[in-house]
């Protein structure tokens, strides 16, 4: 199926996370105007303001975005996750054209223009409203139209903390290695920021002088315009307001990579079967989910023992795998009020794998073999694998492992395309990943038994489990029915037949008789 085919097969997908990413656009856009152009004007007759508002707007705009992000989910009223924080987040990128341009246009006026204005009688109001604003509105549009731009670029980002938009799209593709998904997010993204770059464009180049001068003779035209606006402010208020309103019995997250979309959906699913109503908030980038449970901002995901003992309870690493589920249960209990579920059947660890021709051609078959081939061999590792505790550091003195050059840092679904396109020779992914198959990779057996152990688990609050007596029977009743042979056929339907994980779920429950 060509990308044309997929687009006709998906359309409704498409504009569905189309229409929202312009929604996040639009009333953040909106909001940064109303906020950002009075602010301006405050800065033009307060000039002490000026240098440090503008420091905080630029300090704000290097902030990488999935940064600001975490830092946003903790805040009490504007954090979380969804499309409040990430309003929240391009509201704050978007301040600083706006601001800077309103000062520059304003200031920007001829100081004569102004004495002229003066020796007429004007008051500081009229001059402002009649005089600067008229002259100023190019250079103010422009920085509308910037951060406007900016903000379609930006809200991709917003999908790493479950705030929709066509990132969704980008983001499962990147995972799924599967170009048409890529395209479908980033194509209509390209095209809406074109779009906006063109149509206000049209609007600072015909319309500026143009439109002031209809509504400063026409009331009517005045008034029809200020209802417009706020109507448009209005809806996006109208459907914050509403979505934050429409309260799920439970929230259910998960991880960005497609294992853990899983078994989210398989909880979901499992929950909606008892009458309750989910809502889903999947693929949270980075420690988001477990920052997201914390916060309160969903009920439960999936997680791995290994994982929590050292990422997030800080503990060294064990190769005691009931010692370790009893550790973290009882850590998690006392410090986050968290219920660590029982173990879902399978474990998912550290995966090092390579090309299968090159283990072939190399007779690589445990970790051990790479150290006499590691000096001419690329590796590429996710960012988890590489900043980790029972990561890259450990592993490569347990192993004696001295690669060609420093490894390549990157994103954990693009080293599976980077080794399948030759550009790495060596990654770590996950031993239950789809992918694995799909791709044409060989796991190498770890000999030495480096990794801990990774049993997958369900993470959920206690209130919510006290509040819904349901979703621990749920939990409990998911215990040891997930093999590891099962989980990397789920993956492999996602990842290598590129179905969607509710429907491959839904088959998997129906075959085991849930």
């Amino acid at each position: 199926m060509n990308f044309f085919e997929f687009i006709l097969r998906n359309w409704r997908e498409v504009l569905g996370l189309t229409g929202e990413h312009l929604l996040l656009v639009a009333v953040s856009t909106l909001i940064a105007v109303a906020v950002g152009l009075p602010l301006g004007l405050v800065l033009t007759r307060r000039t002490s303001l000026k240098r440090p508002v503008l420091a905080v707007a630029n300090i704000l705009q290097t902030v990488p975005s999935l940064a600001l992000f975490g830092f946003i989910i903790p805040l009490k009223y504007v954090g979380g996750i969804g499309w409040h924080p990430a309003v929240v987040a391009l509201v704050l990128y978007a301040l600083l054209p706006v601001i800077r341009n309103t000062v520059t246009g304003v200031e920007g006026v001829e100081r004569s223009v102004r004495e002229a204005a003066v020796a007429m009688g004007m008051t500081d109001r009229q001059i402002l409203r009649q005089v600067e604003l008229p002259l100023a509105a190019p250079v103010i549009l422009a920085g509308v139209r910037v951060a406007t731009v900016i903000s379609v670029g930006v809200a991709t980002i917003a999908a790493a903390i479950g705030a929709g938009g066509l990132g969704t799209l980008i983001f499962r593709g990147l995972r799924q290695y599967d170009n048409r998904l890529i395209l479908a997010g980033a194509v209509p993204a390209a095209l809406l920021a074109l779009a906006a770059d063109a149509g206000i464009g049209l609007i600072e180049s015909r319309l500026a002088a143009r439109r002031r001068a209809a509504l400063k003779r026409n009331p009517v035209a005045r008034r029809v315009a200020l209802a417009g606006l706020a109507i448009i402010i209005l809806m996006g208020v109208g459907f914050a307001l509403w979505n934050r309103s429409a309260k799920a019995d439970v929230r259910v997250g998960s991880k960005d990579f497609t294992e853990s979309v899983i078994l989210a959906e398989i909880y979901a699913q499992g929950l909606e079967a008892r009458g309750l109503k989910v809502e889903r908030r999947y693929e949270l980038g980075g420690n988001l989910a477990h920052d997201a449970l914390v916060a309160g901002e969903v009920d439960a995901y999936p997680e791995y023992t290994g994982t929590s003992l050292m990422s997030i309870l800080k503990h060294p690493p064990m190769t005691d795998a009931r010692a370790v589920y009893e550790l973290v249960k009882s850590d998690y209990a006392a410090r986050f009020d968290v219920e660590v579920g029982p173990p879902l059947g399978f474990e998912d660890t550290f995966a090092v794998l390579v090309r299968a021709d090159d283990a072939r051609k190399l007779n690589l078959k445990n970790i051990s073999d790479l150290t006499p081939r590691a000096p001419s061999m690329r590796a590429g590792f996710g960012q988890d694998f590489m900043s980790r505790p029972d990561g890259y550091e450990g592993f490569a003195r347990a192993y004696g492992l001295q690669f060609n050059g420093r490894p390549r840092e990157m994103d954990l679904s693009l080293s599976y395309r980077a080794l399948a396109e030759g550009q790495v020779d060596v990654i770590a992914g996950n031993s239950t990943d789809g992918m694995i198959a799909a791709l044409g990779l060989t796991q190498l057996e770890d000999d030495r038994h480096y990794f801990p152990p990774y049993e997958a688990v369900l993470l959920l609050r206690r209130d919510a489990l006290e509040r819904l007596p349901a979703a621990r029977e749920v939990s409990q009743k998911l215990a040891g029915s997930i093999s590891t042979e099962e989980m990397r056929r789920l993956n492999y339907e996602v990842d290598g037949n590129k179905r969607p994980a509710a429907d491959v779920v839904r088959e998997w429950r129906r075959a085991k008789g849930l």
